[in-house]
């Protein structure tokens, strides 16, 4: 078994990376995709996609890895989509028990302190050990650190 990523992410996040691209970078390599390229597609989902603070960023980065690992890329007849949208509503439902919503202007609250249900890292964290336990299900140690990284 290989160790979490999970504090991999957030140190992606820590230094710069947005949302998105610190989850999806981070396992970029196991969806067959390189990391400047998964940098790339991911930049305009930062702060709840482009700054609306609607569907959380990393929540977002949850359901671009469910479409890198699960589709059949049969353009001419695609198969594997509805079960790519089961996998990303599993991962979305399950980050929702743990916060209580995927919207990040709740996650966020008025300024990003004071009344906020989650930091934006901790949201990169919370997905990462999703996507390790979904899409990746043992492949990886169950993480057991800290819940913030700072």
């Amino acid at each position: 078994m290989e160790k979490s990523r999970v504090i991999e992410a957030a140190k992606k996040h820590k230094s710069g990376y947005n949302c998105c691209q610190a989850v999806i970078c981070t396992y970029a390599d196991l969806l067959g995709i390189d990391e400047k390229t998964a940098f790339r597609v991911a930049e305009g989902f930062g702060l709840g996609v482009s700054k609306k603070y609607r569907t959380c960023g990393s929540c977002c980065a949850m359901v671009l890895a469910a479409g890198l690992k699960n589709s059949d890329a049969n353009m001419s007849e695609p198969k594997s989509k509805l079960a790519t949208f089961d996998i990303g509503h599993n991962m979305i439902d399950m980050f929702e028990k743990k916060n209580g919503t995927s919207l990040c202007s709740e996650l966020r609250g008025s300024d990003g302190v004071t009344d906020r249900i989650r930091s934006c890292r901790g949201c990169v964290m919370d997905c990462a050990q999703i996507i390790e336990k979904t899409i990746f299900e043992g492949m990886f140690e169950p993480y057991d650190g800290p819940e913030e990284y700072e």
